[in-house]
């Protein structure tokens, strides 16, 4: 063993405080833990190290399950396991002991009894459950050394369902005057936050808190939290740019502490998180990203170092530049920058700096241009991962003028390459430009040979099945069809009249598959040269049983009446006893369908690929069994994710508390062990002489009402195809000829020199020609990663009636904030210990007065404040600005009702929805001569999203197309006849019926307006609407016999404690009320201290809630079968509550 490691293991007991006396740092020549250490150094094989650690684990189960071992032996001893199990043998024993030492011991005991707690259970171990009562002791202990103890095993590893019983303490610990206590509690709710999200969606306030804490330490821990939250929400926090603005300010200007400092840059972490940060908010956002403009330019001057951790501050400035709305002066900035990383020398640099560049070129195909001779040199640099990085490159500047040369670079990359990852990458990349880019059928035919010969059985599964798929499918003509199809089975004959042993297994399906498929196309190929083609590879002794599956069916389908029929016969009779199933039904197949032709041509009809095949996913012509079986006591089908939870589920602790006894014929409708809580509310309302809630849950037939269709999506589900979005390439001008530059530009301090590039040869020339045909500033360039919608080689037949969304990619233009309490706390110190935390509690309130200037912000607290009723007070839109240059107008989203605009609109509503509740009208966006305006009305069953279009011109609109879209929604429009032409000075309306495809806390409609004036072009304008999810909650009104069928059908389940309302009355009625109020919940029963509550979601979509009182908190348990519902309708809970 080397040095390093001996030293680093000895080292490990002083570490560890085995020795508590001073001056211990060393182990003894007695400590058992330094014999053992040594022991093994001195060890020659693996076997001898295995005979001496289970030696050493014997003695260790000895000792620990002595009853006179003491605390501080107990110690050494957990040690000493730590130190088996690093080196990969299993201690399992000594893990319960783990958990009693960090329970029993004192300060430095505990503390390596939580060290062996964190390294050797796992969150989903079955004893961290021991483990929770002595978390929540810990926590809250006066010796802040056992808090940080605890807060860090928290943070760590924590069962999520024990979630909500340490959640109120963690809470508090961000009050602590300690900072490090307050640090760490934080990193737990970031943990939580990961794994739990909707549990702490009701502290976001508490984050804001933890932004603006006087402690470095504690704000760095937060931003852990908001990147998180940005990545998936970067609207909601978009008047928190000045904030992170200002930190950035101040760490790079040196405001922070020196221990903050890693060789003499102030906090380079802090930087990159800020950096990541600011990235997503500035994205698309005009107003958002001028607020930047400044702190970057200061962050790339100040990086003078030359130093690993400037440079990798440098490359996130570089992305975030990039990313942003675009400012001239820094993209010049960045671009030299990335110029200086991709001439460097140094290995490490040029990768930095052509990783950059491929981040950089979707959008600046020039900047690779610039470089061009430089990318040449590094196709053949020796280092591998620089050749990798610069095919990715090459693959992201791919055109239908340059495709032929750089798929050419990458299979030869390919043919020496020996690392299977790349191979799996690089394959699935050329598959990828041959489809979308081919210039002809020969081409593409001979590529996807390449690719699968190379590719071999490591390729992904979907790549030979999108071939087959796009062979079958066919393209546009029906001649284009025939002559790529020819030319395939041309290519596989002669592959088979060669060496076909050396193909690897997923060609040979392939290949076997198109022969079957289309061979008789070639008129001269005769069936009987196929089938002996076929048959030798039915003979070779590598062929495996699923290739042999294929090449059966192919000869299936290559049978005639009166042709080959001796040579099926043959091959049935060899495969018929078969050991494999699959080989002898494939055989059994071949011999039938070849004697009888009728047959044959209904199973398998010539040219079946043509014509679309209906399928029955839901596989509905089961549901009578599926009724019947259930009526005769059969379970109800589960999912395979699901079965392993209960699994989970049953081996782990239960933590419910024991209620009173049921009556039998309650308990024996029990299904797979799954307790009702209908059950429990009503046997624990029991008393001697109540016979009639027992007898009404003495049926012991199970009913059937509104059991869901098993068989149907939640059994198997449908996979949607991915629709490839189509590249287009215009024709570009002619590539003016690279040139080396004379000299280089001075280039700035913080990165390297570069040399000087010598003068390129005649064939780097020409090369560098073919790879950057189509990246002149004159061209338009479809790049990979792209939407821009243009014709590729082989398009794909439409299948039905697409849905026309026009939604494209938004662009935000909402304004940020005036500065809020957090900016004015940062942008006066940072540090300033005399600031007290008051301001950051102030912040929402400050933020969410701010709002209602002239902004439109979606900040965390008042955006959300305002969406658990918002469908009945109104909707927070996110307004879109069009190419046409609309104008958003006022954006404030809460209006008078009672305003003359909205009372001008309402009366345009249709008789049957004016009476009905509905939000306000919201103002979307507006210009000179169109504006938009939308409200949501409800109604029993479903929800009706009205746009109006007013005209406020004196001209005439014609052509107007309205479209809309959602992921979480299914949009239907309901209007008779759509509105084509508004007249002048005008309103027009448009109905869409809404429903909920996917549940979500809020969910969002985008759509987009086109529309001809009397003059000028068309013009289009998007825009986007955004409502909470309770706007398509209705009451769900059964019985308790129903409500108790249904809640043993349902698999998705969450449980959250709430906070009980007492208003003068019983909490539990009262928090009930209230949920019934704002949420549309329809309350089945209340009985005692529990009370079970039922609703929908549109349509048909129910959810159930059984409620507890328990220790002063309201113990929810919601279940569905859908499976975001629980955890979307517990968030919606919580806001509801806290508003009351």
């Amino acid at each position: 063993m080397s040095d390093v490691v001996e030293k680093t293991l000895t080292a490990l007991p002083s570490l560890l405080s085995l020795d508590s006396q001073p001056g211990s740092a060393k182990l003894s020549s007695t400590s058992k833990l330094g014999n053992l250490i040594r022991g093994i150094t001195e060890l020659t094989s693996k076997h001898e190290e295995e005979k001496l650690i289970q030696r050493e684990l014997a003695s260790i189960k000895e000792q620990v399950s002595s009853p006179n071992t003491s605390m501080r032996q107990m110690k050494e001893l957990m040690v000493r396991a730590i130190y088996c199990e690093s080196l990969g043998y299993e201690a399992s024993f000594s893990y319960i002991h783990a958990i009693k030492l960090a329970q029993q011991g004192t300060v430095l005991e505990k503390r390596v009894g939580y060290l062996a707690v964190s390294l050797f259970l796992n969150e989903s171990h079955e004893l961290l459950l021991l483990l929770v009562n002595t978390v929540l002791k810990d926590l809250q202990s006066t010796n802040l050394i056992e808090v940080c103890m605890a807060l860090t095993v928290v943070s760590q590893m924590f069962p999520k369902d024990m979630i909500p019983a340490i959640l109120p303490l963690v809470e508090e610990k961000l009050n602590h005057p300690k900072e490090i206590i307050r640090r760490k509690a934080v990193l737990a709710l970031y943990k939580f936050y990961l794994i739990a999200p909707n549990q702490v969606q009701h502290i976001h306030n508490k984050f804001r808190k933890a932004l603006c804490d006087k402690d470095p330490g504690v704000m760095t821990a937060s931003l852990h939290i908001y990147l998180q939250m940005i990545q998936e929400n970067p609207e909601g926090y978009k008047d928190l740019t000045a904030s992170f603005v200002t930190i950035l300010k101040q760490v790079v200007g040196g405001k922070l502490p020196m221990d903050f400092n890693y060789h003499s840059v102030p906090a380079p972490w802090l930087q990159i998180q800020l950096l990541r940060i600011l990235s997503l908010l500035g994205k698309n956002d005009q107003s958002t990203s001028e607020i930047m403009y400044e702190v970057l330019d200061e962050s790339l001057r100040r990086a003078e170092m030359n130093h690993n951790i400037t440079y990798a501050i440098l490359y996130e400035c570089v992305k975030c530049i990039y990313t942003i709305h675009p400012k001239s002066d820094l993209l010049e900035k960045a671009a030299k920058c990335i110029g200086n990383f991709v001439l460097s020398p140094k290995i490490n640099l040029k990768y930095l700096g052509l990783k950059a560049l491929t981040y950089v070129v979707q959008q600046d195909p020039k900047l690779a241009l610039q470089h061009q001779m430089t990318i040449i040199e590094c196709l053949d640099h020796p280092d591998l991962i620089i050749k990798r990085e610069t095919l990715e490159l090459l693959f992201r500047i791919t055109n239908a003028q340059n495709v032929t040369v750089i798929v050419e670079k990458m299979l030869e990359f390919l043919h020496s390459n020996t690392d299977d990852y790349t191979t799996i990458d690089l394959v699935g990349k050329v598959a990828e430009l041959a489809e979308k880019y081919a210039p002809g059928n020969e081409w593409f035919i001979e590529t996807m040979n390449t690719v699968f010969s190379v590719g071999g059985d490591m390729m992904q599964p979907d790549i030979p099945n999108s071939f087959l798929k796009l062979l079958s499918e066919g393209f546009d003509t029906v001649e284009e069809d025939r002559k790529l199809r020819l030319f395939a089975v041309d290519s596989y004959v002669s592959l088979l009249q060669g060496e076909p042993g050396k193909l690897p297994q997923r060609f040979l399906q392939v290949i076997s598959w198109v022969l079957g498929e289309y061979s008789h196309l070639r008129e001269e190929l005769e069936p009987a040269t196929v089938m002996r083609l076929l048959a030798k590879l039915l003979d070779m002794k590598q062929t495996s049983s699923e290739t042999k599956s294929w090449v059966l069916l192919a000869m299936t389908k290559l049978v005639r009446a009166g042709q080959v029929f001796q040579s099926a016969q043959e091959v049935s009779e060899t495969y018929g006893s078969s050991m494999d199933t699959v080989l002898r039904q494939r055989a059994q197949e071949l011999q039938h369908l070849s004697q009888d032709c009728e047959l044959r041509a209904r199973v398998l009809p010539q040219d079946a690929g043509l014509e679309p095949l209906e399928v029955d996913s839901s596989l509905s012509f089961l549901d009578g069994f599926v009724s019947e079986a259930l009526a005769a006591g059969a379970a109800p089908y589960k999912p395979p994710h699901q079965r392993q939870e209960e699994l989970a589920q049953a081996k782990a602790l239960s933590l419910e508390p024991y209620g009173l006894s049921l009556p039998i014929s309650m308990s024996s409708c029990s299904i797979a062990d799954r307790q009702s809580p209908t059950l429990l509310s009503m046997s624990s309302g029991l008393s001697g002489d109540s016979t009639d809630l027992s007898h009404k849950g003495s049926s012991t037939t199970l009913k059937l009402d509104g059991v869901k269709r098993v068989w149907g999506r939640e059994g198997y589900l449908a996979q949607r195809e991915a629709v490839e979005e189509a590249a287009q390439v215009e024709v570009p001008s002619p590539l003016r000829s690279p040139s080396q530059q004379a000299e280089a530009d001075s280039s700035h301090s913080q990165t390297p020199t570069p040399t000087p590039t010598p003068e390129p040869d005649q064939e780097k020339q020409q090369l560098a020609s073919s790879l950057f045909f189509g990246l002149s500033s004159q061209s338009s360039v479809c790049l990979m990663g792209k939407s821009e919608p243009t014709p590729q080689r082989f398009r794909r037949k439409a299948k039905g009636q697409a849905s026309s969304s026009g939604a494209a990619e938004q662009i935000s233009n909402s304004l940020v904030s005036a500065p809020s309490a957090v900016d004015n706390f940062l942008c006066n110190n940072l540090l300033d210990s005399n600031i007290t935390s008051q301001v950051g509690i102030s912040s929402s309130e400050q933020t969410s007065e701010l709002s209602q200037g002239p902004a439109t912000t979606n900040g965390t607290c008042d955006t959300e404040a305002e969406s658990t009723d918002g469908d009945i007070k109104g909707s927070n839109p996110s307004l879109i600005i069009g190419d046409n240059g609309l104008v958003a107008a006022d954006p404030t989203p809460h209006k008078d009702p009672g305003s003359p605009k909205d009372f001008c609109l309402s009366s345009h509503l249709p008789a049957e929805l004016s009476e009905l509740c509905r939000s306000e009208i919201t103002p979307l966006c507006s210009n000179q001569s169109l504006g938009l305006s939308a409200c949501h009305v409800h109604k029993e069953d479903s929800l009706v999203l009205v746009v109006f279009i007013t005209n406020s011109s004196d001209a005439a609109i014609r052509q107007i197309l309205l479209d809309l879209d959602s992921e979480q929604l299914q949009v239907s429009c309901v209007s008779d006849s759509p509105v084509e032409d508004v007249t002048s000075h005008s309103v027009a309306m448009h109905q869409f019926s809404l429903t909920v495809k996917r549940p979500s806390v809020h969910v969002e409609v985008v759509g987009m307006v086109s529309y001809q004036l009397p003059v000028g072009t068309p013009q289009e304008v998007q825009f986007s609407y955004k409502l909470p999810l309770t706007s398509f909650i209705r009451p769900l009104t059964v019985s308790t016999e129903e409500y108790g069928t249904m809640w043993l059908s349902f698999s998705h389940d969450t449980k959250q404690n709430l906070t009980l309302i007492s208003d003068g009355e019983e909490p539990l009625t009262a928090t009930l009320n209230v949920l019934k109020e704002k949420l549309q919940l329809h309350i089945v029963e209340i009985i005692g201290m529990e009370g079970i509550i039922a609703c929908q979601l549109l349509r048909d979509q129910p959810c159930l809630m059984h409620c507890r009182v328990h220790a002063d908190v309201l113990a929810v348990w919601l279940r569905s079968p859908v499976p975001d519902l629980p955890d979307c309708l517990i968030y919606h809970c919580q806001r509801a509550l806290q508003e009351h």
